[in-house]
């Protein structure tokens, strides 16, 4: 069997970290804290998203602050959402890993109905055996939902030969879990400082990404 990639949504082969910014500004204003500038938010990001709204609140949400606040976010996601567009490059790397004979397949922690349409929008279902979005609760991990993935995608891949391409820790370390490899690109919601300390290989480009996934692999 072939290399096989699990990619990233959003963040990753999506470039959509201006609506996240503009949504997490629109969301914490409903509880005092200031908007911030996209590198403040980068360096602040975490997984869990509660965790992220731990820090910068000082403490845990209560239930219904989170629950407005994923409201919040949601709602303004959505309307700045039609301004996004794929991460320069992305779509000539599905277009050449699928014409190399080698498969791949996308995870996202977007809400599923939401996601299929989105990625059928931009043409890109035909590059991928499986599409995936989140099933469970919003505000999760990946681990659970890349368990699902992997299992469906069966005998189909070879887990020794696989490779998720992220843009956060959290990728990282749902690979760890299931038992496969990952690579982190600098350019989504993390910034290279809290990649690097993560154990894995880290890029600066999805291209570069693509070429270490394949040496992990061999």
């Amino acid at each position: 069997m072939r290399t096989h990639i699990v990619w990233d949504w959003n963040g990753t082969l999506l470039s959509d970290m201006p609506a996240v910014l503009g949504a997490s500004n629109a969301a914490l204003s409903l509880v005092g804290v200031t908007p911030m500038t996209l590198d403040e938010y980068r360096a602040q990001y975490e997984i869990p998203i509660p965790n992220f709204y731990h820090r910068l609140l000082g403490r845990m949400p209560s239930r219904d602050e989170w629950l407005e606040l994923d409201d919040a976010f949601h709602l303004k996601y959505t309307e700045l959402f039609p301004a996004c567009g794929l991460t320069p490059g992305a779509e000539e790397l599905l277009t050449g890993w699928t014409a190399g004979g080698r498969s791949q397949s996308l995870l996202s922690m977007y809400e599923h109905e939401q996601l299929v349409p989105v990625v059928d929008g931009f043409g890109l279902t035909r590059h991928f055996v499986r599409v995936d979005g989140r099933r469970g609760a919003s505000g999760g991990r990946k681990a659970q939902e890349l368990a699902g993935h992997l299992a469906a995608l069966g005998d189909g891949i070879d887990r020794q030969r696989t490779v998720l391409i992220g843009d956060a820790a959290d990728d990282a370390q749902a690979a760890l879990s299931q038992g496969i490899k990952s690579v982190l690109w600098t350019g989504g919601s993390h910034t290279r400082e809290k990649l690097v300390h993560v154990g894995v290989p880290v890029v600066d480009s999805l291209a570069e990404a693509v070429a270490v996934a394949e040496e992990l692999a061999r």
